[in-house]
């Protein structure tokens, strides 16, 4: 009996190596080490896509959305350019939802315009002047920029 608890007492212990802890402590550490560098020196972003690209084409347009997936985009006028049900507008639903937030952050009016811009280089972007946010949406697959671009076009 005596062996068996040695023996189940090792594999206890043996369960996560202390290498392996270890290892685990010096990539958090080291993490935490990088991103307190680059906060004290405010070293600036160098994974943003060039500001200096001269734009193609752009649309103001007016996003609102629901918890259902269901959207409504309109243009400056109040002109509706396309009426999502649930299955085709999650993706600008979704985005509506975090100009909201943002607006709410900085006090500004939920239904202002928001700019959606083709630059000459492809790239389709969200930018809002009235709180700096913007969305490159290439980011978020294909499927979603085309749901945005088609509103462009």
């Amino acid at each position: 009996m005596a062996h068996a608890e040695t023996t189940l007492q090792r594999r206890e212990r043996e369960k996560i190596p202390v290498v392996l802890l270890r290892a685990v402590l010096v990539l958090v550490l080291s993490a935490l080490l990088i991103v307190s560098y680059a906060v004290v020196t405010d070293r600036p972003l160098e994974a943003m896509p060039p500001t200096d690209t001269p734009v193609f084409k752009e649309r103001e347009i007016i996003l609102s959305g629901s918890m259902n997936g269901s959207a409504e985009v309109m243009d400056v006028n109040g002109t509706v350019i396309a009426s999502l049900t649930p299955d085709k507008g999650g993706f600008i639903a979704g985005v509506y939802r975090v100009l909201v937030r943002e607006r709410n952050k900085h006090g500004v009016a939920i239904h202002a315009p928001i700019r959606l811009v083709r630059f000459t280089d492809g790239r389709l972007s969200l930018r809002d002047a009235h709180t700096g946010w913007r969305a490159e949406l290439i980011g978020f697959g294909r499927d979603n920029e085309a749901a945005f671009s088609r509103l462009l076009d």
